[in-house]
């Protein structure tokens, strides 16, 4: 995706100096600022304070730093510790256990010495793997625009929750990868883009909205449901944090509420994510873990002061209680259809069976 007309990706790696470069996303959307990470505490950092963010790219950010932490020992003790750090940062979303998993049952069969040049390689498909997916989840998600369009020249109105773009992957985006695809080939697309407090990731989906030239709308998310309500939201997209086997999807805290108002609205409602987020594992929505942050998260609000310097604001009192929970399940039946790289399905296990037939023996 495009960053002043210039293709970017939120990850650059540098295999030769055995290091990669991210961007900052906490600085978004007042800054583009790019981080080195260096070492494995560095990557860790940068997954749980949201440096990175979004499923997909939290797990190539995690396979890079694996490859990262056996640059100068790759031993099974430091390999273990690699994968234990890494895996301890964000408990929900399974794309950085998958990727974790995948790398280590890559690495382990190998000599110590072979370790850190593979480690680099497989980071390397991981990353690559995702833009691909991503693309072909944009194409199939057009699909789904163009039986929405009843008359030429209609503006498509779309809505979507959290960030699910281009900056929540490698490339191109999960949810917003559809808008993406829509937007390049001249179908009129509009998003109404939900602020999702309290870490307002809808404001990075602005930015790069803005970044690509896609019209938008930023609000508050508690005017979604009038906007629904008023007939101006041609359907919901979102993206997803891990998907069960029974398709109940997990997403930023707020998304199931966008769901209700769907099913009440006669709203389609979609989710859109690769392989890498379905845990076939995982038997149904109550069984996923739901993430709880820290309470400063809420009780203080980022910005820019009057001397546009990064600066925090105090809402509420340091001993106020509040409870911060990142993610909230929607369950199957008010989804209307998953969207990965290989179709569109209903969100069931069947449905999801039907695009991955591998999985049926889990």
């Amino acid at each position: 995706m495009n960053i002043d007309g210039i293709p970017t990706r939120t990850l650059r790696a540098h295999p030769e100096r055995r290091v990669i470069d991210i961007i900052d996303q906490t600085r978004l959307p007042h800054a583009l600022h790019w981080v080195r990470v260096a070492t494995l505490e560095e990557a860790a950092h940068a997954i749980r304070a949201m440096q990175v963010r979004g499923a997909p790219l939290i797990g190539a950010t995690a396979a890079y730093g694996l490859a990262i932490a056996l640059d100068f020992e790759a031993s099974d003790r430091r390999l273990d510790e690699a994968v234990a750090v890494l895996g301890a940062t964000r408990p929900t979303a399974v794309n950085l256990h998958w990727a974790l998993a995948r790398m280590e049952k890559h690495l382990r069969p190998l000599p110590a010495e072979a370790r850190c040049a593979a480690a680099w390689i497989e980071a390397a498909a991981i990353a690559e793997e995702d833009v691909a997916q991503n693309a072909a989840i944009g194409q199939h998600g057009l699909k789904l625009w163009n039986d929405l369009i009843v008359a030429d020249g209609q503006t498509l109105n779309i809505m979507t929750h959290c960030n699910a773009g281009w900056l929540a992957t490698v490339d191109w985006g999960t949810a917003l990868s559809p808008v993406y695809a829509a937007h390049d080939a001249g179908v009129p697309v509009h998003v109404w883009v939900s602020e999702t407090r309290p870490r307002n990731q809808g404001l990075l989906t602005a930015w790069e909205l803005e970044q690509h030239g896609v019209p938008h709308t930023l609000i508050a998310d508690n005017a979604a449901g009038l906007l629904m309500r008023s007939g101006k939201v041609d359907a919901v997209i979102v993206g997803a944090d891990r998907i069960a086997a029974n398709g109940d999807v997990a997403n930023k805290v707020g998304t199931y509420l966008k769901a209700l108002a769907c099913a009440d609205n006669g709203i389609p409602f979609y989710v859109a994510a690769p392989r890498s987020t379905l845990d076939f594992a995982c038997r149904e929505g109550a069984d996923i873990p739901i993430e709880e942050r820290d309470g400063d998260e809420f009780r203080l609000v980022h910005g820019l002061d009057q001397h546009a310097q990064p600066s925090a604001l105090r809402q509420l009192p340091a001993g106020e209680d509040v409870a911060n929970p990142a993610f909230d399940v929607t369950p199957n039946w008010l989804v209307k259809a998953i969207i990965t790289e290989r179709g569109v399905c209903p969100a069931s296990r069947e449905g999801l069976l039907a695009l991955y037939p591998e999985e049926a023996g889990d």
